[in-house]
């Protein structure tokens, strides 16, 4: 086989017509708002607010300043039960705000945090679980309700991965107390850099417009300890342009995505994920689990052979948050057998709206290749 011209990276961040993008950005001209929630910034939350389906949505800079936001809103204090295959920000986010991480393993089945083991970790000390959506499939919601309920624990929900998803025609924003969805530029759904909060409270929607802006309520009146989490008027001009878009660019998703499940389902050694009964899936990303012993090589062998043919994908995620440097001297001897198990083999593939699908069966024929099976063209 060709090595490809031209490098294909895992993802490709979605942009609109630039005529677009700057009929937009020229109100800003016009209203001289560039931030402290202007015009465009309440234009494009409410218009979020509608696509997916909530009750109510607060914007921030980013998803991170988003997680911590949540948690202070949500008074969390002691322990929280969470997940170790997720992205740093989840982990990091409870740590900055002076939690205690109690790591709980996942699901072979779906990469989630594991529901049944949730309880065994609870005590005096537990306040929430922050279950993470991983991929963009959703976590055991119900399950994880009940024990909530049970314990009277909060529940946030790091739904990064999730824009647009829905369960039961019901958008994924509406479970836990409050879910954060990115908005960040790699993500399905981009304003450039951002975050959007979702919750059924409309107490907390005065909370967290406090901890996003310092805590000021007035020009002489501090009542919190906040921050400064305001998106701009660009980053929301971006949002509500490319909104315009998001309907095609989760089609066009699926599309690639099945194509990859019907070309690599006789391939032995590699499992995929398939999609969820009653679920609206945004097919955020394409991981792949790859068994050494079936495969015939590892993940980090597949994953440097690939490189050779100018296809770069991502060990995503690895390594676990437990094994961190910064963690690891306090998550030993954790059971964690299924999380390292998962984070040893998984790689996931290059998709995005605009790659071509004559691209995606040139990966799937590179890693037959490097599996050393025939192709048959």
């Amino acid at each position: 086989m060709k090595k490809l011209d031209t490098p294909i990276f895992v993802t490709k961040s979605f942009l609109p017509p630039f005529e677009e993008y700057v009929n937009k950005i020229k109100e800003i001209w016009g209203s001289n708002i560039l931030t402290n929630l202007g015009p465009i910034h309440e234009e494009f939350k409410e218009n979020l607010n509608n696509y997916l389906k909530t009750d109510y949505t607060t914007l921030c800079t980013n998803g991170h300043l988003g997680l911590e936001m949540s948690i202070k809103a949500l008074d969390l204090k002691g322990e929280v039960i969470t997940t170790p295959f997720t992205f740093a920000s989840t982990t990091h986010a409870l740590v900055n705000c002076g939690i205690k991480p109690v790591f709980c393993d996942i699901e072979t089945a779906t990469y989630n945090i594991d529901a049944n083991k949730i309880e065994s970790l609870i005590n005096e000390n537990t306040t929430a679980i922050v279950p993470v959506h991983v991929f963009g499939n959703p976590c055991d919601v119900e399950a994880i309700e009940k024990i909530a309920k049970k314990y009277n624990l909060k529940v946030l929900y790091d739904a990064a991965h999730c824009f647009g998803v829905e369960i039961d025609g019901k958008g994924i924003g509406n479970f836990g107390d409050i879910s954060m969805i990115s908005l960040h530029a790699t993500k399905v759904f981009n304003s450039i850099e951002g975050g959007a909060l979702t919750y059924k409270d409309p107490v907390l929607k005065e909370t967290l417009k406090l901890y996003k802006n310092f805590g000021i309520t007035g020009p002489e009146s501090v009542v919190a300890v906040g921050g400064n989490s305001k998106m701009n008027e660009f980053q929301a001009a971006m949002g509500v342009v490319n909104l315009r878009y998001m309907d095609k660019q989760i089609e066009d998703r699926k599309k690639i995505a099945y194509l990859y499940r019907d070309l690599l389902k006789d391939v032995k050694g590699i499992k995929v994920l398939n999609d969820i009964e009653g679920v609206k899936h945004n097919y955020a990303y394409f991981p792949i689990l790859v068994d050494e012993i079936e495969f015939g090589k590892t993940r980090n062998e597949l994953y440097e052979e690939l490189k050779k043919f100018n296809i770069f994908t991502r060990k995503y995620f690895y390594p676990l948050t437990s094994n961190f440097a910064c963690y690891k001297d306090e998550c030993k001897n954790l059971d964690l057998k299924n999380a390292n198990y998962v984070a040893d083999r998984i790689l996931t593939l290059p998709i995005y709206g605009s790659l071509d699908l004559s691209i995606v069966e040139y990966i799937v024929d590179a890693i037959k290749v490097i599996k050393k099976e025939e192709i048959i063209k």
